[in-house]
């Protein structure tokens, strides 16, 4: 068990609706000296309190304290639940409740609207626990740094007694998460003494070699972040959250009932056996010990319609059916139920009805920032954070040292590392002068300690939420001034920045949802790269702007060298990453490791060194080095040349790429055990595109050299010295390019085939010989009910139209499916009334469909048209082609198309459906939440279209510009701290934006900026250079802008279909 900590106490009284707090260590957890903050919603009044003499309640919080809180005898529990959060400066408290043994020494929860000492017959004899009552299905939801830590203390509570079961690895990987946030980052000897004196679960000792390994990997982790990864992985786990209440089927059959956010659970030990979701729910009642189940009439359900399980008295029966009405009316209703009016005669039954807020109150009242942010501290954490996002940024920047953002064209590493140095000392000296809280130990991290899952990839739509909330919060304290910010420089690793948090908002379909008119959250939450003070040096950047070269020829030869870098750390996603987690699994085949990394491995070795020679020629064309003076370095051609030559001996590798895919997937297919292990692999932040993409990443390599020679011989003049090695090394390259090309087409097909594959439901075989991916998107289709959103794929042979299920998933069910043998196609909006409307006319069906612009119509009528005619001129229809698995015939666990998000939850479903959440940010989606499609022409287009390099990023209500290292790909931005980082910190989906120049209106007064534009989104980006501007236009304009099929062939090869 846990060793105890020494317990604090403190008294705090409350009367008549006031909070009066004495001196004491009540700062522990950042409390004010005023009452704290209401979590009512606005212009609601607190309860009635009322008075009289006054009792003492012992109140034990999750970080071990005990405090007292005097409370009137008539005051409902309500009162005492709002003084514990308000003591504690609690926004979210609704997730939190109070727990007691009651006279017969059960546990039950305390009624908010019954008075205290009706429930609490003995005060001085019993502590109540402030514990969490709500778990929502997805920790992102919580929007408070404070919300996380706590519950994050009760995921370290529940390990400790046995609660949260899991396996070895599993508990060791969560105790490493929470030494790193009580310790910071690892050193053998403090972890071994820090583990010696904490014992966070009973033998704890066969774990600790296992613990300190996984400690050993979170270098640089922060407290915040520590807490948000110890959430993600505990929230997976069967037993987060589960309270088990023991009960007997009707056969007799000793069980566990257990209620969670999607439903009730059954458990037979710890293993869970069923579920009813709240949506197959039609009625909860009990009588005397027997707990009853009306379940809703389903046809393919094999229930009963009513469920029968008996207790062991009927206290505990009604103690487990209150919990049961809680937890349905805070996850499924939008607003406290209205209590019942009084009978006139008897009453029948119970009248207990839930009190407080619903989670989607909750999520709108700290979206809406109806709260003031405050500071905390951790009881336990030896590490400070110097600005936690739950505090107000003016009061921290005088902590904050100046840094200066400006691009840094360079290798000044080692001198930036000095000055952080220096700014590290003045750092610790400013803070104890003001006499602050602590600041954050400066610790050099090494260099291969970089952090690797430290941070989560974010949608950029919260961190602008974000900063328009600093920004406000800045007005008031305007004439302070503005020291910087650390956020933009690359090695923010080096300090314990809390930068979890922000105003992550509702997200009701467990679901990320990428439309920012829609409000919601991705899954994730990402520490944030935003900054409103993060202001850039003019200054300083023109002296540096001075002493670089300016020419064309310069920067063409950086874009190698900058897209190189992205491409070796997509190798590294292999020969690294991956190679790392095979070597620790017994689930791939030997024929297919040897395949796949004696072929990656010769690329890696080859890419590492070309990359350094791209590297010293930029510095010697810098003049970073006296070299310059021995010769002409002022020229890539000679460097390409010679490596492209020697590329040519790679080409034998180059070729084993199709077989490498096509044995993947084959094996994924064949071996559940493989299936899982990829799928789980692509749950890791390193993995930031799917798993088979980076298998055809050198194919795509080829084609941005042949660019680059294409763009440098275009510049060159013929008498250039550097002209003749150019054309020689285009020639040489395009020869490799023509010969790959054809091979190339065929795995992106296959590649996109299986990517759709784990986006959809309902189908069985979608990838088969002879099918081809032609476009997919957003369509709206008229039925009985009206125009409902629908998901459509078109392929040369069928066209599947789908919903997206509000699962945890993200999948997308398959409705129904028409061939295009025989189909027509006919513009029908004067028939039906509706904008932009087509009729699809098959054999057996007929379907209307509606886009969202003219635009869109033509593109889909288009490339449904191509493809009918493509069918017409096969043999005729192919019945093996189609869709084998009928859409309706489905499991009793499958959700139907109008059920609830919560129906797939705990349902049984496939490993694929139970650990996929990470589907919810595919292209798919996109197209979803924007409304919007795109073709496979489209996806062509995008892989020549790939760029990385620095950029400075601007909100539209931010002070200054932060300087990011950007990958573009895949019509999506990635943003990083530098070009070192493993993974991505945020990311942007394109499709759907307008590219645009800032107009004068705006007061960019910057050369070299475009800005994005979605809604109410508004992003400004700005480049080092116009030719760098001109190609981030370029390869942006790709993504925003899908042209239809003749605009694509008009100036691309014929893609083969």
């Amino acid at each position: 068990m846990m060793v105890s900590k020494c317990r604090y106490k403190k008294r705090v009284s409350v009367n008549m609706g006031e909070t009066e707090q004495r001196p004491t260590a009540g700062s522990r957890l950042g409390a004010q000296e005023n009452a704290g903050i209401s979590t009512l919603e606005h212009g609601q009044k607190p309860p009635m309190t009322p008075p009289g003499k006054l009792i003492s309640i012992k109140i034990q919080m999750l970080d071990d304290t005990q405090e007292t809180f005097d409370v009137p005898q008539r005051a409902p529990g309500k009162v005492l639940h709002d003084a514990v959060c308000n003591h504690l400066n609690l926004v979210e408290g609704d997730y939190f409740g109070l727990e007691f043994p009651d006279h017969k020494k059960m546990m039950v929860w305390l009624d908010l609207l019954k008075p205290v000492m009706k429930q609490i017959r003995r005060p001085k004899h019993v502590v109540v626990k402030f514990v969490v009552k709500f778990f929502p299905p997805d920790h992102a939801q919580l929007q408070e740094e404070l919300t996380r830590y706590l519950f994050a203390l009760q995921v370290k509570q529940d390990l400790a007694q046995g609660r949260l079961t899991c396996n070895d690895t599993s508990t060791a990987l969560l105790i490493s998460h929470v030494v790193q946030s009580e310790i910071g980052d690892f050193d053998e000897t403090i972890d071994r003494e820090h583990l010696a004196k904490n014992k966070y679960i009973p033998h704890q000792e066969a774990l600790e070699d296992k613990i300190m390994e996984f400690h050993r990997s979170h270098m640089g982790q922060t407290p915040a972040e520590s807490d948000f990864q110890l959430l993600e992985i505990a929230r997976r786990l069967e037993m987060y959250g589960i309270r088990l209440h023991p009960a007997k089927d009707r056969e007799g059959t000793k069980i566990n009932l257990a209620v969670a956010n999607t439903g009730i659970l059954v458990f037979q030990g710890h293993t869970k056996i069923n579920a009813f979701n709240w949506a197959k729910v039609r009625k909860l009642s009990f009588k005397r010990k027997r707990f009853l189940i009306k379940l809703r009439p389903d046809v393919n359900s094999s229930f009963q319609d009513t469920l029968e399980f008996l207790m062991a008295s009927r206290d505990f029966c009604k103690s487990f059916w209150k919990i049961c009405v809680e937890h349905h009316a805070f996850f499924r209703l939008f607003e406290e139920p209205k209590p019942k009016p009084k009978p006139v005669l008897f009453s029948r039954g119970s009248s207990f009805r839930f009190s407080g807020r619903t989670q989607k109150q909750v999520l709108d009242y700290v979206k809406e920032g109806g709260h003031k942010k405050v500071q905390f501290e951790r009881k336990h954490s030896k590490i400070h954070s110097i600005r936690s996002l739950t505090a107000q940024p003016s009061e921290q920047r005088t902590e904050v040292p100046k840094q200066s953002s400006g691009f840094a064209y360079g290798d000044d590493n080692d001198a930036a590392a000095v000055q952080s140095c220096r700014q590290g000392k003045e750092l610790k000296a400013s803070t104890e002068d003001t006499g602050q809280h602590k600041s954050p130990s400066l610790k050099k991290s090494p260099k291969e300690g970089r952090k690797v899952d430290g941070a989560v990839v974010s949608t950029v739509e919260e961190e602008e939420e974000a900063a328009k909330d600093r920004m406000q919060q800045n007005r008031p304290q305007s004439q302070q001034p503005s020291t910087g910010s650390l956020t933009g420089s690359p090695h923010l690793s080096e300090l314990s920045i809390n930068s979890q948090g922000g105003p992550s908002v509702v997200n009701m379909s467990l679901s990320p949802n990428l439309s920012p008119d829609a409000k919601q959250s991705s899954p994730l939450i990402s520490p944030l790269l935003n900054d409103p003070s993060c202001i850039r040096a003019d200054d300083e950047e023109e002296v540096k702007r001075k002493r670089f070269p300016t020419e064309k020829a310069y920067f063409i030869a950086k874009e190698a060298a900058t897209t190189e870098r992205t491409y070796l750390k997509d190798l590294e996603v292999i020969t690294s990453w991956f190679q790392s987690s095979v070597s620790k699994e017994d689930c791939v085949p030997e024929t297919l490791k040897n395949l796949i990394f004696s072929n990656f491995e010769p690329l890696h070795k080859f890419h590492t060194g070309f990359l350094k020679e791209i590297e010293q020629r930029l510095a010697l064309w810098e003049g970073r080095s006296n070299a310059h003076i021995k010769g002409d370095y002022q020229r890539i051609g000679d460097v390409m040349l010679k490596n492209i030559q020697s590329m040519k001996q790679l080409t034998i590798h180059l070729w084993k790429h199709n077989e490498i895919l096509m044995e993947l997937e084959n094996g994924i297919r064949n071996s559940r055990k493989l299936e899982n292990f990829c799928r789980d692999f692509e749950l890791q932040k390193v993995c930031y595109l799917p798993l088979n993409t980076f298998l055809l990443r050198p194919l795509h390599r080829l084609m941005h050299y042949k660019q680059i020679m294409e763009r440098l011989c275009k510049h060159y003049p013929p008498s250039h010295i550097d002209f003749r090695d150019s054309r020689a090394a285009l020639a040489e390259i395009s020869e490799m390019v023509a010969q790959l090309h054809g091979n190339m087409i065929k795995m992106e097909n296959f590649q996109k085939l299986h990517e759709l594959k784990k986006d959809l439901i309902g189908i069985d075989n979608l990838v088969i010989p002879g099918r081809e991916f032609i476009r997919l998107g957003s369509l709206s289709k008229l039925s009985g009910k009206g125009l409902q959103q629908r998901m459509f794929f078109l392929f040369n042979d069928i066209l599947l139209y789908t919903s997206r299920g509000l699962t945890a998933s993200n999948q997308f069910k398959v409705h129904g499916h028409l061939p295009l043998y025989g189909m027509t196609i006919e513009e029908s909006e004067e028939e039906w009334g509706v904008p932009h409307c087509l009729t699809l006319r098959g054999q057996h069906q007929s379907i209307v469909v509606a886009a969202s612009t003219r635009a869109e119509m033509d593109k889909w009528t288009e490339d449904i048209q191509m493809a009918i005619d493509l069918a017409e001129k096969s043999s005729g229809p192919a019945p093996e082609l189609l869709a084998s698995s009928p859409p309706d015939n489905k499991s009793p666990d499958e959700t139907t198309v109008d059920q609830e998000s919560e129906d797939d939850l705990s349902a049984s479903r496939t490993s694929l459906e139970r650990q996929s959440p990470h589907r919810g940010n595919t292209t798919v989606h996109v197209c979803w939440h924007r409304n919007t499609s795109v073709s496979m022409i489209d996806f062509s287009i995008a892989v020549e279209n790939q760029l990385s390099g620095n950029l400075l990023r601007k909100f539209k209500n931010s002070n200054g510009w932060q300087k990011l290292w950007v990958v573009f790909t895949n019509f999506c931005m990635f943003f990083y701290k530098s070009h070192q980082d493993n993974h991505p910190l945020a990311s942007l989906p394109l499709l759907g934006y307008s590219l645009t120049i800032p107009s004068e209106s705006e007061n960019i007064h910057k050369d070299y900026v475009f800005k994005l534009h979605f809604k109410s989104h508004v992003y400004y980006f700005r480049a080092e250079s116009e030719y760098t501007f001109e190609r981030w236009m370029e390869v942006i304009r790709s993504a925003t802008s899908s042209a239809s099929r003749t605009q694509a062939l008009s100036h691309k090869e014929p893609h083969a279909y």
